[in-house]
């Protein structure tokens, strides 16, 4: 018998975490939303009463709610309502912007909560609407302006499914919603994408969704 032969090795087989199986593109946002729900259940727990750091229009006090106000949510309703929109949106905005996800995200944060805070009712305003309504406000404008194939697509579904998204940026709008908060998120939002959209035109970059 050869005296060279070479032993058998087996592998075993390398363990997956559960996490694999998430996109990566979708981790990071999903440990959002369950940094944002561990908030909520203490707050109702613990009766911390969190909601007062929200943004107070015209107070010097209120400032310090303008980057706060997505991580407060009034109730788990409140917050349920936010979170699916939330995934969906800030998802299309992060595959649009990738690693400049997080400028837009912070943009959409302070400007929206600045607008909020100068054109404000005089009331305590929370949640992460104004942040999913600037999502919605990139999304659609990039849609109008960048007008190829795979963004005129994404805006038509966007537009069909959170199309009605428009009505909570009127005054008319039930007066516990802060409309205040919706439209300036949205405005910022806008603003972001059609930045980018010029940024993108002028280096002659192809869409990157």
């Amino acid at each position: 018998m050869p005296d060279n032969l070479s032993p058998i090795t087996y592998t075993t087989p390398e363990k997956r975490s559960w996490t694999s199986f998430i996109p990566a593109s979708l981790r990071g946002l999903l440990a959002a939303v369950a940094f944002v729900w561990v908030l909520e259940i203490l707050d109702a727990v613990l009766h911390l009463h969190l909601d007062a750091l929200g943004v107070h229009p015209r107070t010097l006090f209120g400032l310090i709610g303008i980057p706060l106000m997505p991580f407060l949510h009034g109730d788990f309703s409140h917050l349920l309502s936010n979170t699916f929109p939330f995934l969906v949106l800030g998802w299309i905005v992060l595959k649009a912007e990738k690693e400049n996800f997080i400028v837009a995200t912070t943009t959409i944060i302070l400007l929206g909560g600045i607008g909020t805070w100068v054109i404000g009712r005089s009331d305590i305003h929370i949640g992460a609407s104004g942040l999913v309504y600037g999502y919605f406000g990139y999304v659609m404008i990039r849609a109008f302006l960048e007008r190829n194939l795979p963004w005129i697509v994404t805006g038509l579904l966007v537009g069909f499914f959170y199309g009605s998204m428009i009505f909570g940026v009127l005054p008319i709008f039930k007066q516990e919603i802060s409309w205040e908060g919706h439209l300036c998120g949205m405005a910022a939002g806008m603003w972001f994408g059609w930045r980018r959209s010029k940024e993108m035109k002028a280096l002659k970059v192809d869409s990157p969704l």
